[in-house]
């Protein structure tokens, strides 16, 4: 899976233009919000990448998991097919098969536990790369928002900003929780 991607370079290069042609506290406010802003679309955008990456791995370990649960199905049968062959002799090797089909199954149950673990580690894994993939774009849209405010010398599209800023905090918050 692909780490969502934060193009916040050439707005950076215009919030700067912009301060230096005004100097006013207001410009200089929303040029360090916006760095605050970009600064958490980065770390989100790396920790959703992380999530992303342990959601396939875990997701891998229980396709492995699941591939030995079969394996140990396979041997269970042929252990069982070793006693319908042998009939009805109560000898000691039809005895180490029944035995041994239902060491198998025994094993099947525990395998089977471990991969629907497995299974939902990496779906919570899943949920936080999305939750944290959420946060990365509304700190997007407020740093797109926050450059509009700047070069507009628009005020309320700075608040607009800042709003969208805090839900990407609590977007960002969730995903690590």
């Amino acid at each position: 899976m692909e780490d969502p991607e934060v193009p916040t370079e050439h707005l950076h290069e215009h919030i700067h233009e912009a301060v230096h042609e005004s100097q006013s506290k207001w410009s200089m406010g929303v040029a360090i919000s916006t760095a605050f802003m970009a600064a958490f679309a980065a770390v989100s955008s790396l920790m959703a990448g992380h999530q992303s990456n342990e959601a396939l791995i875990s997701q891998l370990k229980a396709s492995d998991q699941w591939a030995y649960y079969n394996a140990k199905g396979v041997k269970a049968e042929i252990a069982d097919a070793v006693i319908q062959l042998q009939g009805t002799k109560a000898d000691t090797s039809t005895i180490a098969a029944a035995a041994r089909k239902a060491k198998l199954k025994k094993d099947q149950e525990k395998i089977q536990e471990g991969a629907r673990d497995l299974e939902k580690e990496s779906k919570e894994h899943l949920e936080r790369d999305m939750t944290l993939a959420r946060a990365v774009t509304f700190f997007q849209i407020a740093i797109s928002i926050s450059a509009i405010s700047l070069l507009s010398k628009k005020r309320p599209l700075w608040y607009v900003s800042l709003l969208l800023f805090a839900i990407g905090i609590c977007q960002f918050v969730f995903g690590l929780l």
